[in-house]
């Protein structure tokens, strides 16, 4: 087969995959996937920046990810009349998988790698349970990037690193750190400092004033959020998280080992490639040294999950994907590396790269089957911390529609499908900005004298009197079985049994409901 043949079935046979792949996820999704895709939905219907249709809110996490997924509901909306984001979330995924198959063939030809290489980089990446357990927030997006920024940096096509650079701080803030860590590493990239800055400002730069003067932040607000919801996690944070998922009664060791081996096994890659760089015992070949932009995107993964545990944010487990992907996909191209020297050498067979080789794709092999496990299609993700199933909280969200009659709700903390399905005024920190800018006002007040003109400055447009609504009902979950009217019984592995009761109020200001622990 021709190498742009090769190229043509290996994008071709990863969307193809990634189709499949959704089938098997798409009623699995967690509830945060609905908080993008209530967004994405309202941006399509009614170009509205809002996770509930009336208000105005700056709690998506990925900005890009958003508007692939409005532009594409919006033109299932053209051609079925209906505004489905899910089925978009699934057409939007499919593409991102072929733009990642397709940077990798640019990644290989740079590299002179045998194609295997790029076949199993992308397996890495695509089975991962932490992955497919969060198909719908940008957990593809990230990826497809830093592939993109890859092959940009191994090309020396300074503009092309500085367009995906600009993308990457669009799909997620804290890919950031790995921008300079590949662009140093590529001489060309370095060169041309001033225009890969250049273009990184025009390509991001627009939203970034959108958001800080029109939303009221440059930053999400999930930053506030999240940080301060560190204490429902108890002892875990996202250092220790690993361990949280593989632990108790609703532990998947298992599926915990098989999603981390890939990245352990590249850190330990990344760790032998440094010390071949720069041994003056071993000579570095012009292969080993060329992979200095691919070692960096590794070292990005290994900076991501220090700078995460240093932060200690709750072990959300899409948080993983990007050191996982990163170095998994630094292992693919190192264990490529190794096959094409050991083939180069006259007399060598490659047994052991080969071997290694075999070995790393058995893992992928691994990730599939316990993927399959789970269902065919999931009813719920390998990895969630969700109170209910998604089926679960469409059945309360579609009953919800019908029996508030235009009333406004609160929820109790889990609120993405519940809005997506119920298309109601239904309110919390992450819908309704009166409730966020308490968490906003707190957090600036007590903000170290460091930190204090920086919050300042980030909320210098944004309205910090807002008020919270005033409420007609409230959704408060508890634990253990539930009957009776407005009331759901709902399950989740995590929590086990538990039930949702729909509280009739008398149009008192939101009061907080307590945060129920994970």
């Amino acid at each position: 087969m021709t190498t742009s043949r090769r190229d043509v079935a290996l994008v071709a046979g990863t969307g193809l995959t990634t189709a499949l792949i959704f089938l098997l996820v798409r009623h699995g999704l967690v509830d945060d996937a609905y908080i993008t895709l209530s967004y994405a939905r309202n941006v399509a219907q009614h170009l509205h920046w809002g996770l509930i249709p009336h208000q105005v809110a700056n709690t998506a996490t990925s900005p890009l990810n958003v508007v692939l997924l409005a532009v594409t509901t919006a033109a299932i909306r053209i051609v079925t009349g209906h505004a489905d984001a899910v089925w978009a979330a699934g057409v939007v995924s499919v593409g991102l998988a072929m733009l990642m198959a397709w940077c990798w063939t640019r990644v290989v030809r740079a590299l002179r790698l045998p194609f295997a290489a790029a076949v199993l980089g992308l397996a890495l990446v695509l089975t991962n349970p932490f992955l497919l357990s969060a198909i719908g927030l940008e957990v593809l997006l990230g990826p497809a990037l830093l592939v993109a920024m890859l092959a940009a940096a191994l090309e020396g096509r300074v503009g092309w690193f500085g367009i995906a650079a600009g993308l990457t701080l669009l799909a997620r803030l804290d890919l950031a750190m790995f921008i300079p860590l590949i662009a140093v590493a590529s001489p060309a990239i370095r060169a041309g400092w001033r225009r890969l800055l250049a273009t990184l400002a025009a390509v991001a730069g627009p939203w970034f004033v959108f958001s800080w003067v029109y939303l009221g932040s440059v930053v999400p607000d999930t930053l506030v959020i999240r940080t301060l919801q560190r204490h429902i996690w108890g002892k875990w944070d996202f250092f220790n998280g690993p361990v949280m998922y593989a632990s108790g009664a609703a532990g998947r060791p298992n599926a915990v080992a098989l999603a981390f081996a890939p990245a352990v096994l590249g850190l330990v890659a990344l760790v032998g490639w440094s010390v071949l760089r720069r041994s003056s015992r071993w000579r570095a070949s012009d292969s080993v040294r060329r992979l200095g932009p691919a070692a960096g995107l590794g070292a990005g993964g290994v900076a991501y999950y220090l700078a995460l545990s240093a932060i200690r944010p709750g072990p959300y487990h899409w948080y993983y994907v990007p050191p996982a992907a990163a170095l998994s996909i630094f292992l693919a191209i190192a264990l490529g590396t190794w096959v094409s020297e050991e083939r180069a050498r006259p007399g060598r067979r490659a047994v052991a790269p080969v071997l290694a080789f075999g070995v790393v794709a058995l893992l992928a092999l691994g990730n599939t089957v316990r993927d399959v496990k789970q269902g065919v299609p999931w009813r719920s993700p390998i990895f969630s911390t969700n109170f209910a199933t998604a089926s679960d909280y469409a059945r309360i969200g579609r009953a919800l529609r019908a029996r508030v009659a235009g009333a406004t709700v609160a929820s109790y903390g889990e609120i993405g499908t519940l809005a997506y399905y119920c298309e109601c005024e239904i309110v919390d920190v992450y819908s309704h900005r009166g409730e966020a800018v308490q968490l906003i006002n707190h957090e600036v007040d007590t903000a170290s004298p460091l930190v204090k003109p920086i919050l300042r400055l980030n909320y210098a447009w944004l309205d910090r009197d807002q008020k919270p609504p005033r409420l007609g009902y409230a959704l408060a979950y508890r634990h253990g079985p539930g009957s009776g009217p407005d009331v759901w019984q709902v399950h989740s592995r995590w929590t086990g049994v538990g039930h949702v009761r729909l509280i009739r109020l008398r149009g008192s200001p939101l009061a907080p409901v307590p945060e129920l622990s994970h």
